[in-house]
């Protein structure tokens, strides 16, 4: 089935008032979600929703805190998120960034004891928007061991770069496993199995099942050891910038919560424009090697993705739809 974008918001905004949660904020939580179904990235949106609605009934995530700074160093600062709403916080941290980058070309936000910001991309889309590049990262609870491991003691931290264009901005938004585990559950409720070996089954076998990946916790790395150790790197550079808490903090209490992040905002005078468009034209003059797929920029197939689902509806699971509606 689908649902507008209006209807998916209002339902949600709906579900978030009556959890006491201030207007302001029940608003951007349920647009950001609402927004991440129309973009097409399910498992940030309606699907994750009913997860963060618990944590909320679990008193684990505060949505009255305020984030607040702590530190001030020239064009970096370092702030706390007092354990609040993930989504309310990355968006002031984001701003704040863009605002320091207006005045001095760049600026550098960490937080700490902050939560699930949802879609990563939603702060790079920020950051563009306001004609800036962005550069942001999380950590996370862990999913995923290192390379040659055999059970999960790395985040699958994601990492996000943006960078402003006329056409439609250029966003990379990527987990460092092959496949995040919110596209590991699309497939599972889809009932198919991946199109590449995503990770390996509770037996150590490379498998394409993602209900054996969710179990065994073994997403494989992106780039095998590159992809473990971009997700280590991104721990440590989360974790020290903001003084907050590491993957091991945040796996020893079994819940992603109190995660540590950082936002980087650049303000080019002069982006020259033309520079990147050649360079996504000699990027597409690469043949396809299936013959079914055109080749894309990051952050294309969301605008493509968005304008569909703004025209035909926000394709939805029906359970988790009908289960949010009676909430």
């Amino acid at each position: 089935m689908t649902v507008t974008l209006a209807q998916l918001k209002n339902e949600l905004n709906r579900v978030l008032l009556n959890l006491s949660f201030p207007p302001d904020k029940a608003d951007l939580c349920a647009t950001t979600f609402a927004s991440n179904s129309r973009d097409g990235v399910y498992s940030h949106g309606l699907n994750r929703f009913p997860v963060f609605v618990e944590l909320i009934k679990e008193k684990l995530i505060n949505p009255l805190a305020e984030p607040a700074c702590l530190e001030r160093k020239g064009m970096f600062e370092r702030w706390t998120g007092n354990n609040g709403l993930g989504i309310y916080n990355a968006t002031r941290c984001m701003e704040r960034a863009i605002t320091l980058a207006k005045k001095d070309g760049i600026g550098c936000v960490a937080i700490q004891h902050t939560n699930h910001w949802m879609r990563g991309g939603t702060y790079g889309w920020q950051a563009a928007d306001a004609g800036c590049i962005g550069i942001c990262f999380t950590n996370a609870i862990a999913g995923m061991p290192p390379w040659g491991g055999d059970h999960p003691t790395l985040g699958n931290n994601p990492l996000v770069i943006a960078v402003p264009r006329n056409g439609g901005h250029v966003v990379l938004d990527m987990a460092m496993s092959q496949y995040s585990y919110g596209k590991l559950q699309e497939y599972q409720l889809r009932n198919e199995n991946l199109p590449f070996p995503g990770g390996h089954d509770t037996d150590g076998n490379l498998t394409t099942n993602p209900a054996s990946i969710i179990q065994s916790k073994r997403a494989l790395p992106i780039g095998f050891w590159k992809g473990s150790g971009l997700a280590l790197m991104i721990d440590i550079l989360v974790t020290t910038l903001s003084g907050g808490r590491s993957t091991q903090e945040i796996t020893n209490d079994k819940k992603e919560v109190g995660v540590s992040q950082v936002f980087i905002c650049i303000n080019p005078n002069n982006l020259d424009a033309s520079q990147i468009e050649n360079i996504l034209d000699y990027t597409k003059t690469a043949g396809s090697t299936t013959g079914k797929h055109s080749i894309s920029y990051p952050g294309e197939n969301t605008l493509r993705t968005r304008k569909k689902n703004d025209v035909e509806g926000i394709p939805v699971n029906t359970e988790i739809w009908e289960r949010i509606c009676k909430m």
